[in-house]
Formats: structure tokens, C-alpha cells, sequence
């Protein structure tokens, strides 16, 4: 290909671990632009003709949704101005999952989006930066991934894997390998210069979402709402759902995830108090082992999936807590009714 024919790619940076210089205590900090991570990597422009954008130089521990709002905001403007043809987005991997999600929802996938990263920084032997951004960049450049980005949504490339960002979650704090969809497996994969899709993921309830906020207010994007998270272990009191469901205010959260046990399940004594926190806000339950699909009709104890539905609680169904949250906040930013809410979540049942 010539430079006038490649294609057009734009390098979001946010920072993260990918983007890291050297500190001033033996340690490092994010410090590296666009142009420097596009810079490091040989060949990208036999690839593509890239423009790089730095966003922020952040650890990905400090973004927040609206940053991740700006970004989708971004490659929507590139976009619909015919300036790309492609985007790749870094950023650290802490929060990258719930990025790239958001991202998936955000955007229509008119063009191929790639969100990637490094878990070694690049004073590490064998810094994995540049190679995954060349992977990226070779994704979002490929022919095959191009024409079916809308089937495919936004994709996440690390260590030569690409996942859908429905399935993909970070499994170890430290290694290499650190990203697998567990569920799903992986939906492509990079083999010398080739890019093999080898799936497609299921993106049924994109497609309800964007429905349901086609109606929403023309400024839903800007609002700001807070979600609350509470993950279940052996013998939760409820306090902190309790103090939630009592507050006047819910100490400023519209909404609550709870991590719950096994395939959907409370102990027994917190049914109460969830029931009366469902009655104030959206209450969704999501599988704390981050892995499979709820159970909706299988145990009826008090406590149980079968009871939570009866007393108002939604199911996330395949999403993990950390997902979940950020669909809910979306949904919540929309302003949708309950009915509206429950048609997306009964998508991912």
C-alpha cells in the first residue's frame, strides 16, 4: 500500500502503565505522550497513517467515566468529520475492562476500535507496550476486522489475543497474560503480520441499550451519577446496605451493585434491607466469581435468586460486578424507567 492508502488511525493516549517514565524514588509515573508511544514502535507506519492524541497522563486507578465519555465523544467527531478510519485507545490496565465497555456502548462501531495496554512498564526487561500497540494497530488496519466492526464492537489486543469487550477481564494483578475471556474465550489473534478472527461476540444487548437511550435527553452524557459496589463475603452484617437504604440522601448513589454469592444469592438476614434499598434505586445483582451466567429459577430460599427477583433486585445475568456498574450508571445517566432498564438487563440473562 502506498501512504495514501493505508489506513487512517488515530492513537488516543491516557496514560497508564504503557506510558510510564522513570520516578523520582526507584519507582516510575506516567509521562509518555501519543507520540512517544507511536514512536517507539517500528514499522506502524508501513501499517497505517496514524495521528496520536494524548488525552491524559494518568494511571488508569484515576479515570472516570466522563473521561471515558470524552474519548467515545472523540471518535465519534473523527468519525463522523471522515477523519479515521480506526482508533486505538491506550490507557493502563486497572480500569481497562470497564473502559473498553463502556466504549462498546458508547460507540456504534461505524469504525474498528482497539483498546490496549502494557502490565510491564518500559523500564522493564521485556516492556510488552510496543508489541501490543503494533497488535493494535494491525487489528484496527485489518481488512476482515474493518468490515465487520459493527458485529465485533469494541475490541481489546494484548499479548497478540483479541477480545471482545463484553467478555475480556483482567485475571492476575502482575503477569503478562494478565487479560482472558473466560466465558467466551477469545474472539481473534495475531499471527506474524495475519490477524485471525475466530469469533464473534454476542452483542445483544448493545444493541438493546442504544435502543433504550435513543429516547434519552440530548444532554444525558453530561449527567453525573454514582453507583455504589459491594462485593458479599461469609457473613456480611448489612451495614452498609442498611446505612444506604436508612440515609436520606444514599449518601449520594442512585444505584447499587451487589456482587453477590454463588449464582445470585444473600444471606438470608440481608434480604430486608435490600429490599427496602430496592424500593429508594436501581438494585442489580451480579456474580461476585466474575464468570458465567446467573441462575433465575433454580433455588428458593430466602436470599436466593428467586427471592431477590421478588423483591426488586435485577439480575446482571453474564456481566461481573465491575460491568455491571458501569452499565448501570449509563442506564441511570439516561434517565430510563424501570421497564426500560429491565429490557437491556433481561438481554444479558
Amino acid at each position: 500500500m502506498t501512504s495514501s492508502t493505508l489506513p487512517r488511525i488515530a492513537v488516543l493516549a491516557l496514560g497508564g502503565t504503557i506510558a510510564m517514565v522513570e520516578g523520582d524514588q526507584g519507582g516510575v509515573r506516567p509521562g509518555l505522550s501519543a507520540d512517544d508511544l507511536v514512536a517507539a514502535v517500528r514499522g506502524l507506519d508501513e501499517i497505517a497513517t496514524l495521528r496520536a492524541e494524548t488525552i491524559s497522563t494518568i494511571g488508569s486507578s484515576d479515570l472516570r467515566i466522563e473521561t471515558v465519555i470524552a474519548v467515545a465523544k472523540r471518535i465519534r467527531a473523527l468519525t463522523e468529520s471522515g477523519e479515521i478510519d480506526g482508533a486505538v485507545v491506550t490507557q493502563g490496565t486497572d480500569t481497562l475492562e470497564e473502559s473498553a465497555f463502556l466504549l462498546d456502548l458508547l460507540l456504534d462501531s461505524a469504525i474498528p476500535v482497539v483498546v490496549s495496554g502494557a502490565m510491564r512498564n518500559p523500564l522493564s526487561v521485556s516492556h510488552d507496550g510496543p508489541g501490543n500497540l503494533l497488535a493494535a494497530v494491525r487489528t484496527v488496519a485489518d481488512a476482515d476486522v474493518r468490515a465487520r466492526s459493527r458485529d465485533l464492537g469494541v475490541l481489546v489486543v494484548l499479548l497478540d489475543t483479541i477480545h471482545a469487550a463484553i467478555d475480556v477481564a483482567k485475571a492476575d494483578t502482575a503477569r503478562i497474560d494478565a487479560f482472558h475471556s473466560r466465558l467466551a474465550g477469545p474472539v481473534g489473534v495475531l499471527v506474524e503480520d495475519r490477524v485471525r478472527m475466530i469469533g464473534t461476540p454476542n452483542l445483544t444487548h448493545k444493541r438493546a441499550f442504544q435502543t433504550a437511550v435513543a429516547s434519552a435527553p440530548r444532554d444525558w452524557l453530561d449527567a453525573r451519577v454514582a453507583v455504589a459496589l459491594l462485593t458479599l463475603g461469609i457473613g456480611e452484617s448489612g451495614g452498609l446496605i442498611s446505612a444506604l437504604a436508612a440515609d436520606p440522601e444514599t449518601f449520594g448513589y442512585s444505584g447499587l451493585v451487589i456482587g453477590a454469592m454463588g449464582g445470585g444469592h444473600v444471606p438470608s438476614w440481608l434480604v430486608e434491607p435490600v429490599e427496602a434499598l430496592a424500593a429508594r434505586m436501581p438494585v442489580v445483582m451480579a456474580g461476585r466469581i466474575q464468570q458465567g451466567y446467573l441462575l433465575q429459577k433454580t433455588y428458593e430460599r430466602a436470599g436466593s435468586e428467586l427471592d431477590l427477583a421478588s423483591r426488586g433486585v435485577r439480575s446482571a445475568g453474564r456481566l461481573p460486578p465491575l460491568k455491571a456498574r458501569a452499565l448501570l450508571t449509563l442506564l441511570l445517566m439516561a434517565e430510563l424507567d424501570a421497564g426500560a432498564m429491565a429490557e437491556v438487563w433481561e438481554t444479558l440473562n
